[in-house]
């Protein structure tokens, strides 16, 4: 099967496990993983395992912009700002995994074919990617006013690049549960929990609804089946428990577990980004040879 050619910019933790999912794709080919320091373990492993490397940054990959289509920035916020803007000048096509906020946002089992054209498109935050869905899937029943989401994540997987965008990562989330999630309010809270052993991704999503007669069974039936979507490409995702419902507020509860490929299994908050990512570049793959044939 044909497949499209891809590269990862930024060799740390996210930049590693997107590599080895990235392995397993059909209409993926990935490439070239770009990184700054030649002794990082991501550029170590990519060499082994024989992708081609480079350790001079973007301004490396310019020089040969041949080896991908799309590139995942894999880097920071601030960082992906500088990119962004090289990557459209070389035509690229860029899913971008920081909250830099520069393209549209993208969660696949909400809105994954609306921007296969974008330049852009940025996938929000793990804590977006795990509670936005949860927010459609009530908003999609009945109306939302508010969403607030508790994201706790431990706070062994939250590298230098995870807590230099914490700032951004407030602002992004709360964007995302307004635009995409569909809240008239959104508002965004990341704990980083330093617990021994490290626990699980854990996010509380509490939700107010315009209407006091609250349609419990279809806002139920709605959660569950958004449930399995996302359990298609983040097999350790789940809810907690039931919904609850306290008048017109529902509160849900969701627990992240990471596929263990790089990552440790409690370290669901990167696993999510990294998982969402193959899959919404697998959509813009499919697009792009579709639209080769016609």
């Amino acid at each position: 099967m044909e497949k499209i050619k891809v590269a990862v910019l930024g060799s740390g933790n996210i930049g590693t496990d997107l590599m080895i999912k990235l392995g397993r794709s059909n209409v993926l080919d990935l490439t070239t993983v770009i990184g700054i320091d030649p002794d990082s373990d991501g550029l170590k492993k990519a060499k082994a395992l024989g992708y081609e490397t480079i350790d001079t940054g973007i301004d490396g990959f310019l020089e040969r912009p041949e080896l991908a289509d799309i590139v995942f920035d894999a880097t920071s916020a601030k960082a992906h700002i500088r990119h962004a803007k090289k990557l459209k000048a070389a035509g690229k096509q860029v899913l971008d995994l920081t909250p830099a906020a520069v393209g549209p946002f993208v969660v696949p089992p909400v809105n994954i074919t609306e921007h296969l054209e974008a330049d852009n498109i940025n996938l929000i935050t793990c804590g977006g990617q795990a509670t936005i869905p949860m927010v459609h899937a009530i908003d999609r029943v009945q109306s939302v006013s508010y969403a607030e989401i508790v994201a706790t994540i431990s706070s062994d997987s939250a590298g230098p690049g995870t807590r230099a965008n914490i700032d951004e990562f407030t602002v992004t989330t709360s964007g995302g549960i307004e635009k995409i999630g569909g809240a008239d309010k959104g508002k965004a809270i990341i704990i980083l929990n330093p617990a021994e052993p490290p626990i699980m991704m854990r996010d509380t999503v509490h939700v107010l609804l315009d209407e006091q007669d609250v349609k419990k069974d279809e806002i139920i039936r709605s959660i569950k089946e958004m449930e399995k979507d996302v359990q298609s490409y983040v097999p350790g995702y789940r809810l907690k428990q039931e919904p609850i419902f306290e008048e017109n507020r529902v509160t849900v509860f969701i627990e992240v577990e990471g596929a263990g490929d790089y990552l440790p299994a409690f370290s669901g908050n990167l696993d999510i980004m990294t998982a969402a990512a193959v899959k919404v570049a697998e959509e813009l793959a499919k697009h792009k040879l579709k639209q080769a044939v016609l």
